[in-house]
């Protein structure tokens, strides 16, 4: 019973966020909320897209449905309290609140790359097997798709989340980042973190490793069936739509390896942040750009709905 009422001495949490460079607080609060305003409005617009146009409802528009909805979850799970912090003297967050924060981030960002993989598979059965394209990616497997990675990745979440909360935080409450995130508070803890190095450990390779490889073989299958096309014209087509995912996946996958392959003992603060921001504010705000500006479906789709509106 002594040991339940002791399992957590610290109720809250002090956010560091940026405080060591209070001279960029102003320039940061401009950027990040800049960057929240365009990634609701652009993943709203592509969610709205998707589902209000006949035209766009294909499997890989559909899965990218899905990445809209993972990002504005991400960005939501963070941004709102970093740009809380950065206007005041002392950003405190509940212990609730951080797992909260912890479970929404994990199963934001392990969705999204669990998610990237099955859109390679979906690039890859377009191109090497068109014919086929229709009755391999069926409604059915699409739907059966999104819900695995939606229900495999919240029982991660909930996994870590709930290894997090069997800590015992004694102090220091100090967390040396503008969020809850799994290295920095395993720092925090005075009792054994192995059990919680180990799941994350699997994670990173399961979530980091595997689904990197699966991609990889699904673009080195869709790079040499290109090769193998005789005609120029087929070549640009069926580089053009797979080009944008290409970008988003290199994009994602570099930002996050930098902030979460490496051994919690080697954790870098300052590191960590750059890389942060990367995968939780630019990649989401990226995201809608990088889809509707290389397609000419969703460029055409956006003709389109405006008139809709205007009436």
């Amino acid at each position: 019973m002594m040991s339940r009422l002791n399992q957590t001495v610290v109720t809250e949490f002090v956010l560091q966020g940026f405080s060591e460079h209070p001279s960029l607080r102003l320039f940061l609060t401009g950027c990040f909320l800049s960057l929240y305003v365009m990634a609701l409005m652009g993943n709203i617009l592509i969610i709205a897209l998707v589902t209000f146009s006949t035209g766009l409802h294909s499997p890989m528009y559909f899965f990218l449905c899905n990445l809209a909805t993972m990002d504005i979850i991400c960005t939501s799970s963070v941004l709102p309290k970093a740009l809380v912090g950065l206007l005041s003297e002392e950003n405190t967050i509940s212990f609730k609140g951080c797992m909260a924060q912890l479970f929404f981030l994990v199963w934001s960002l392990s969705s999204e790359l669990l998610l990237l993989t099955v859109m390679a598979y979906d690039r890859y059965v377009a191109i090497c097997f068109p014919l086929h394209y229709s009755s391999r990616m069926s409604p059915q497997l699409c739907g059966a798709l999104a819900m695995g990675v939606w229900s495999i990745c919240a029982l991660n979440a909930s996994i870590n989340t709930g290894l997090m909360t069997r800590l015992s935080f004694c102090g220091p409450k100090v967390i040396t980042h503008f969020f809850c995130e799994i290295p920095p508070l395993l720092l925090l803890s005075c009792s054994p973190t192995y059990v919680n190095s180990i799941m994350t450990l699997i994670a990173d390779v399961f979530y980091g490793g595997i689904n990197f490889v699966l991609t990889l073989l699904s673009y080195g299958c869709i790079i040499a069936n290109i090769l193998r096309m005789r005609s120029a014209e087929g070549k640009r087509k069926a580089f053009s739509t797979c080009s944008s995912h290409l970008v988003v996946v290199s994009v994602y996958y570099s930002s996050v390896f930098c902030a979460y392959v490496s051994p919690a003992s080697s954790y870098s603060p300052e590191r960590s942040k750059v890389t942060s921001v990367l995968y939780s504010f630019l990649s989401p705000t990226l995201n809608p750009l990088i889809y509707t500006l290389r397609n000419k479906d969703v460029k055409l789709a956006i003709v389109r709905l405006l008139p809709s509106f205007s009436h």
